[in-house]
């Protein structure tokens, strides 16, 4: 997959939250634990948002290529998402979402992680 349609899907995605009432708090997130596609504020719950993209499913569906070691590497990353933003990791709300957009259809999961 190319960075532009990588992109495109987290614009899609990025879209799609903010009508269901999610504000962008970033996105492309980089430290050397990992990346974080998208962060997002619903309601009081701070929210990482994983986007996985796949134009055909001839390989698999795109939910398929998050595994429990791109979990932890998502939730390191986030752990220090949240001290760079002074937001302490045991006391506020989080959660880590996925969005998989196979083709036209996207499937929001909530609180994988």
């Amino acid at each position: 997959m190319s960075v532009l349609q990588g992109n495109a899907g987290e614009n899609q995605a990025v879209t799609y939250l903010k009508k269901q009432g999610l504000i962008l708090r970033c996105q492309n997130f980089r430290t050397r634990r990992g990346e974080l596609d998208i962060v997002m504020q619903d309601g009081d719950t701070v929210v990482c948002i994983e986007v996985k993209y796949r134009k055909h499913q001839q390989y698999g569906h795109a939910v398929e290529f998050v595994t429990a070691k791109k979990l932890q590497r998502i939730q390191a990353a986030f752990t220090h998402y949240l001290l760079d933003n002074n937001l302490n990791p045991a006391s506020t709300p989080l959660r880590i979402d996925v969005i998989a957009i196979d083709g036209p259809d996207l499937q929001w999961l909530k609180n994988v992680g």
